[in-house]
C-alpha cells in the first residue's frame, strides 16, 4: 500500500528527506454509493418504537457511510469521510458514538447521528488496524488489533475529551503516537497513564492517554471479541492460536490451540464462557473458556471462514467466507443449512432481526431472509445436513457435486454500490486515463477537470488502449491508483511541474496562444479554488487585499529552508483558474494530504473552510498556489542540430547546436528556417538579425524558434519565402510535433536530436 504522505527521515540520515503528496480521489457518481468493496457493517437500534434504524457501513473506498433503514428501502442519510485507505472494521460504542479502524493506522471516533464530521484521529498503531469489538454493558470500552501484532483497549469516553485551552496547541502533536519504543505514547486524549507507564517530559504541558495494551501477539491480529460487560477479550490472528485476555489490564489469560491456519472471525457470547471462532483452514470452533478447550467443530465451509454472526441466544450461528456461501448453523445438533449464494467473497455480517446484512467484496450491500428470532423456521425448509467435524469432509462433498442448494435465490433488498475501477492506463497526452470497472464498463477519465469524458460501455480495455494512442511525448507528472476503487491522482513535488503545454492547444481564450501552461500549478490551483475563496473572504475582513499571498510567518520556515525556488514569470500572482482545470462541483474530488503536524487527512474539495494552513498542506503546495513559485524544473529544454538534408542545394544556416523548449512545435522550426533564408539571401542586402546565438548552447532566441513569432520586418521580401519540410532520420515531420515528441518517437537515440531541412520545389 503507498502511505500517503511520507515520514520524515531520521536526523541522522543524510539522505534528501522525501516531501509530502498531494492526492486527489476523483468520483463518477454521488456521494451516496460506495465504489468498493465493503469491509464491515454496524446497525443501530432505533430505541423509540417510531425511531428510524440505521445500518453503518465501510468500505475500501475509505469511507463510512449511514443508511436510514425502511421497510424495503434506505437512504443514504451521511458520508464519514477521513480515512485515507480501506476502511476495515467499525463498532458503535455507548450507542452514540462510531469508532471506525483503518489500513492508515488509526482510530476514527464519530457521533453516530452526525453529519459526518470526525470528532478524533487515534494514532496508536504502527501498521494496518484490521479489527474491532466492543463492549455493548460497558459502553467506554473498544479493543483494536492489527497487523503489527498489536491489541489496544480505549476508554472511548476519556479517548474523545475535548483538550483543554490551555493545550489546544498541542493537540496535533498530541494526536499522533510514538511508536517504536515499549511503551508508546499516544497523546490521544485526556486520561492520565498508569504508574507502570513512563511519560516523556515533553508531555507535560497536556494530558496523555494511553491506552492498555495486551502484549504477547508476535504476528498480525484479524479478530477480536469482547463479551457484553468488557471484561473479557479474545484475540486471533496468524499465529493460529486464540489468546484471551483480561481487558481492564491488558494481562493474558490463557492460548487456545486448535485451528491449523489464520483466525479471521470471533463471536463472544454475552457471559463471555462460550467462544465462536472462524478459521482460513474453513473450520468454524466452539471453546468453552471456562474448559480451556475446544468442544465442537463445525465443517460447514469447503473455504476460509471470514464472518460470522449469532442469534442473540448464542444458539445458532451465519457464517460466510470465501466460499461465496452464507450458512445458518445449529450449534447443539450441528444441522447445517445453506441460506445463499453469492457472487463474491463474504467479508462480514450483521443481523438485523429476522434478516441479515451481508457485506462483500462487492461495492453493493445485500439484506437477506434469516429467521433470527426463530431459526428452526429455516431448517423446516429441508435440504440441512449434519457438520462434519473434519475440514475436509465438505471438501470432499463438494468434490463430490453433491453441494446443498440455497435456500434463498434472491436477497430481500439491496443497497447498490459503483462498480469499481479494476484497471487503468495513463494516456500518452498525460492528461486523460482510459479505466476499466468490475461491471467491464471502459471509460476515459480526464484527470485535470476531474470528470469521466467518454463512457465506452463493455468493450477490449486492449483494443481501446490502442485506438487512443497518440505519437506525442509528454512528461509524467502524475501517477495514478485504483486502491480505492476509484481513481487516486498523486502529484510530487517536483515531478508534478515537469509538464507543460501551450495555451492553444488548451484552448484557453484570452492568453496568447504561445504562453506557456504548467499542468501541476493550474490542476493545484483548481483543486484549491474553493479554499482560496474561503481563505480571502476570511482574511478580507482582517488583512489587506493582498491577502491571497502568504505572510511572513507562514513562509520563512520553510521558504528558507528551500533555496531551489524560481518564480514562474508567466504566473503573475494569476489565481484564475482556467476553464479546462476547472473541476466538477456535482462530484466534487478528495484532497487525501498531510501538513507539518496531524498526519494525513481526507476532505472533499467543497468542504475545505479556508482555514487550513502549512500544518494541513505540504509547504511547497502552499508556494504554488499562494505565491505562484515553482521548485526548480530540469529537462524542460531539448538541445537539437539542424542542418540542411544531404545533397542539397540549400545554405547552412546555423553551425552550433541549438536549444528550445521541449514543447515546441516543429512549426516553429520550419518559421525559422524560413526567416533565416529569407534574411540571409544577398539580394535583400540585409544582415542576419540577432536572433541566433551560436555561442556557448547555441540557444535559439525567444524571437526566433522559441515560443514568439519571429519579427523580420521584411514586408517587401514576403511572397520570396521558401516553402519548407522538417525531416528527422529521413522522415518528413508533421508541424504540430513538438520536439520532445520527435526525440521519443522518430530519433530514439540518447544523443542529441538531428534536424534537417529542405526547400519544397514548385511551391
Amino acid at each position: 500500500m503507498h502511505r500517503v504522505g511520507s515520514a520524515a527521515n531520521n536526523g541522522n540520515s543524510n539522505r534528501p528527506r522525501k516531501e509530502k503528496r498531494l492526492t486527489y480521489v476523483l468520483s463518477d457518481a454521488n456521494d451516496t454509493k460506495h465504489c468498493a468493496g465493503l469491509n464491515c457493517l454496524a446497525v443501530l437500534q432505533s430505541s423509540a418504537s417510531d425511531g428510524c434504524n440505521y445500518l453503518f457501513t465501510g468500505s475500501r473506498d475509505g469511507t463510512l457511510k449511514r443508511w436510514a433503514l425502511g421497510e424495503d428501502a434506505a437512504t443514504c442519510s451521511a458520508t464519514f469521510e477521513s480515512h485515507v485507505d480501506w476502511v476495515n472494521d467499525t463498532v458503535i460504542a455507548g450507542g452514540s458514538t462510531l469508532v471506525s479502524c483503518s489500513s492508515d493506522t488509526t482510530l476514527k471516533t464519530w457521533n453516530c447521528l452526525s453529519d459526518g464530521t470526525c470528532t478524533r484521529t487515534l494514532r496508536q498503531h504502527s501498521d494496518y488496524v484490521t479489527c474491532l469489538a466492543a463492549a455493548e454493558k460497558n459502553t467506554n470500552w473498544v479493543a483494536s488489533g492489527g497487523l503489527g501484532g498489536e491489541v489496544f483497549i480505549w476508554d472511548i469516553e476519556a479517548a474523545v475529551t475535548p483538550l483543554s485551552k490551555s493545550s489546544d496547541v498541542m493537540e496535533d502533536d498530541c494526536s499522533i503516537g510514538i511508536n517504536g519504543s515499549a511503551n508508546p505514547l499516544t497523546i490521544s486524549s485526556l486520561r492520565t497513564v498508569s504508574s507502570n507507564n513512563s511519560i516523556n517530559a515533553s508531555t507535560k504541558q497536556c494530558h496523555i492517554y494511553v491506552p492498555i495494551t495486551a502484549k504477547g501477539h508476535k504476528e498480525s491480529v484479524y479478530a477480536l471479541a469482547m463479551n457484553d460487560s468488557g471484561t473479557l477479550l479474545v484475540s486471533g490472528g496468524t499465529e493460529k492460536v486464540l489468546r484471551v485476555w483480561d481487558p481492564r489490564t491488558g494481562s493474558k489469560t490463557m492460548k487456545l490451540r486448535g485451528h491449523i491456519d489464520n483466525t479471521r472471525a470471533l463471536l463472544l457470547d454475552s457471559t463471555g464462557r462460550y467462544c465462536l471462532s472462524g478459521s482460513s483452514d474453513s473450520m468454524i470452533r466452539l471453546w468453552d473458556l471456562g474448559q480451556q478447550r475446544c468442544v465442537h467443530s463445525y465443517a460447514v465451509h469447503t473455504d476460509s471462514v471470514w464472518a460470522l454472526a449469532s442469534t442473540p441466544t448464542f444458539g445458532h450461528v451465519y457464517s460466510g467466507g470465501r466460499d461465496l456461501s452464507l450458512y445458518l448453523t445449529d450449534l447443539t445438533t450441528r444441522e447445517s443449512i445453506l441460506l445463499c449464494k453469492k457472487e463474491h467473497p463474504i467479508l462480514q455480517l450483521a443481523l438485523d432481526d429476522d434478516s441479515i446484512w451481508v457485506a462483500t467484496t462487492d461495492s453493493s450491500v445485500h439484506r437477506w431472509p434469516a429467521e433470527g428470532q426463530n431459526p428452526q423456521k429455516v431448517f423446516q425448509r429441508g435440504g440441512s445436513f449434519l457438520a462434519g467435524n473434519l475440514s475436509f469432509s465438505r471438501a470432499r462433498v463438494s468434490l463430490e457435486g453433491t453441494a446443498p442448494a440455497p435456500v434463498y435465490k434472491e436477497p430481500i433488498f439491496t443497497i447498490p454500490g459503483t462498480p469499481a475501477i479494476v484497471q487503468h492506463e495513463i494516456l500518452n497526452n498525460r492528461r486523460d486515463v482510459l479505466t476499466k470497472d468490475t461491471a467491464g464498463s471502459v471509460k476515459l477519465w480526464d484527470i485535470i477537470k476531474g470528470i469521466v469524458i467518454e463512457d465506452y460501455g463493455q468493450v477490449a480495455f486492449d483494443e481501446k488502449k490502442e485506438q487512443l494512442f497518440e505519437m506525442v511525448s509528454i512528461p509524467s507528472w502524475f501517477t495514478v491508483d485504483a486502491r480505492l476503487g476509484s481513481l487516486s491522482v498523486h502529484l510530487d513535488t517536483p515531478q508534478c511541474f515537469s509538464a507543460e503545454m501551450y495555451s492553444a492547444d488548451l484552448n484557453i481564450t484570452g492568453k496568447s496562444e504561445d504562453d506557456k501552461v504548467n499542468l501541476g500549478r493550474e490542476t493545484l490551483k483548481g483543486l484549491l479554488a474553493h479554499w482560496m475563496t474561503k481563505r480571502r473572504q476570511r482574511l478580507g475582513l482582517q488583512t489587506p487585499a493582498n491577502g491571497n499571498v502568504l505572510s511572513r510567518k507562514d513562509t520563512t520556515p520553510r521558504s528558507l529552508a528551500h533555496s531551489r525556488i524560481e518564480v514562474d514569470g508567466n504566473a503573475l500572482n494569476d489565481s484564475t483558474v482556467y476553464p479546462p482545470f476547472e473541476l466538477s462541483t456535482v462530484s466534487p474530488p478528495s484532497i487525501i494530504t498531510e501538513g507539518s503536524q496531524g498526519g494525513p487527512w481526507r476532505k472533499k474539495i467543497t468542504e475545505l473552510d479556508g482555514i487550513e494552513d502549512e500544518k494541513d498542506f505540504p509547504w511547497w503546495v502552499l508556494d504554488c498556489v499562494l505565491n505562484n513559485q515553482l521548485p526548480s524544473r530540469e529537462n524542460t529544454k531539448c538541445s537539437f542540430y539542424l542542418h540542411p538534408c544531404e545533397g542539397s542545394a540549400v545554405q547552412i544556416l546555423t553551425q552550433g547546436k541549438l536549444s528550445a523548449p521541449r514543447i515546441l512545435r516543429i512549426q516553429k522550426v520550419i518559421n525559422y528556417v524560413k526567416e533565416k533564408m529569407v534574411l540571409d539571401k544577398p539580394i535583400d542586402n540585409l544582415n542576419t538579425i540577432g536572433t541566433f546565438a551560436p555561442g556557448i548552447g547555441g540557444q535559439l532566441q525567444h524571437s526566433a524558434v522559441g515560443d514568439g513569432s519571429f519579427q523580420s520586418g521584411l514586408k517587401p521580401r514576403q511572397k520570396l519565402r521558401p516553402s519548407v519540410e522538417i525531416l528527422c532520420n529521413n522522415q518528413v515531420l508533421s508541424p504540430d510535433m513538438s520536439l520532445a515528441t520527435v526525440r521519443a518517437y522518430i530519433w530514439k537515440k540518447p544523443e542529441d536530436l538531428v534536424l534537417n531541412y529542405r526547400v519544397i520545389q514548385g511551391r
